[in-house]
């Protein structure tokens, strides 16, 4: 490591990579702190190791797939969208395709692909990697960027590029250094919280039906305030709650509440929509062709033999019965309860088993034509320690990507 250098990337993940390559092609002597003893070991675990990149959607739709703060995107997008990662992909090795026509994944589904192609360039363009070296403090004079202590001695330099991402796994690395390097610059940070995350019930019911996943479940929030909170998605119960990927994208939505309510009442529909009227309709239909079916013979096309076996317990309805024999008021008790099922979300897993943070350095402060600090020149923020967060499916590794390689130029 020399005493000085013309940027310094703290953070090897997806966005610091690209943005040291970026800057390196721009004949930039640049070095990439990294605390752990490997390149981007939060990238390796992205898609439980298939890193699913990205994905097809129009740049206006991928935007609006983030929420309010999505169109601060924009210039980040318009200069590198899915299909320029496709190409700087191509061009450092890495093969890709999109199986279902809209996720990206490298041919091998195996994240080690990207991270060695990414390392392999890093060295080709003459990037120093410090491993197991950790930045301390970014040291500022009148509002510019002069050196950085790190934990293997002083670094002069005038630029910095901050991708350190969130707080999410915390045993690969993250420890919300970014965050502290960008309030002690003076910059507003968010409330943070866990998100892509399981989900806990205050339900017990649950934990008998963990084997089932329930394909295009409905989920949304009992509260009227927040009654247009909703995902649709496969929805897998587990021993304490529900998990899928419904829930990694719904938790985005719960972890806030929950630390506002303590306990938040969702309602879901297991049915792909199917109303109270759709349902007696189907019923009525499958017991005229088949008179001798009991409940759990007639629904169970609709849904798994132990979840049709829980609600009805829930309802106090003898599943061996058939659905005419039940009593008038168990019989509507049990249509509602399959139509919309209660739950009470009263946990999660913490930042412990988040994938990504909600939250971040207010956007307010960055300026979106180059991800550049609008108090501190000379100082630029990438990737997920910023405010934004998305679904999953591609768009977070994308938004690291395209904000890295904007941070990267150094644009002023």
């Amino acid at each position: 490591m020399k005493e000085s250098y013309d940027l310094v990337v703290i953070g090897a993940g997806a966005a610091g990579m690209i943005a040291a390559i970026v800057a390196a092609r721009n004949s930039l002597d640049v070095i990439i702190l990294e605390q752990q003893e490997k390149l981007g070991p939060k990238l390796k675990a992205t898609g439980g190791g298939r890193c699913n990149l990205t994905n097809t959607l129009s740049n206006e739709d991928f935007m609006n797939s983030f929420g309010k703060n999505g169109k601060f995107m924009y210039e980040a997008l318009r200069d590198f969208n899915y299909e320029d990662l496709i190409s700087f992909l191509g061009n450092i090795g890495v093969e890709t395709h999109i199986p279902d026509g809209f996720k990206v994944f490298p041919v091998t589904h195996n994240s080690s692909t990207i991270i060695n192609a990414l390392e392999q360039e890093l060295i080709n363009v003459g990037v120093e990697i410090a491993y197991l070296t950790k930045a301390d403090d970014i040291i500022f004079e009148e509002n510019l960027v002069k050196e950085i202590l790190t934990s293997k001695g002083k670094i002069k330099t005038s630029k910095v590029v901050v991708a350190t991402g969130g707080l999410g796994y915390p045993k690969l690395g993250a420890n919300g250094d970014g965050y502290t390097f960008a309030k002690t610059s003076g910059h507003k940070v968010t409330s943070l919280h866990p998100a892509m995350i399981p989900l806990l019930t205050k339900d017990t019911w649950v934990a008998q039906c963990r084997a089932d996943t329930i394909a295009k479940a409905q989920l949304r929030v009992d509260i009227k305030k927040y009654k247009n909170l909703k995902k649709t998605g496969d929805l897998i119960f587990t021993t304490k709650g529900i998990r899928g990927p419904v829930v990694l994208d719904f938790s985005r939505e719960i972890t806030p509440l929950l630390e506002k309510y303590k306990e938040v009442p969702i309602l879901i529909n297991m049915l792909k929509g199917m109303n109270e009227e759709e349902l007696f309709s189907y019923i009525k239909k499958r017991t005229s062709e088949n008179i001798d079916f009991n409940i759990l013979q007639t629904l169970e096309t609709l849904l798994p033999q132990s979840v049709i076996k829980e609600l009805c317990l829930l309802v106090e309805a003898d599943c061996e019965l058939k659905f005419k024999d039940l009593k008038g008021e168990v019989r509507q008790n049990l249509v509602k309860i399959l139509v919309n099922t209660p739950l009470t979300i009263n946990g999660h897993l913490g930042f412990e088993r988040a994938m990504i943070t909600r939250g971040g350095i207010s956007l307010k402060q960055i300026d979106p034509k180059t991800m550049q600090s609008k108090l501190v020149k000379g100082l630029y923020f990438c990737g997920e320690v910023v405010d934004l967060d998305g679904p999953c499916g591609g768009y977070n590794l994308q938004w690291s990507f395209a904000s890295g390689n904007l941070a990267g130029k150094l644009l002023d």
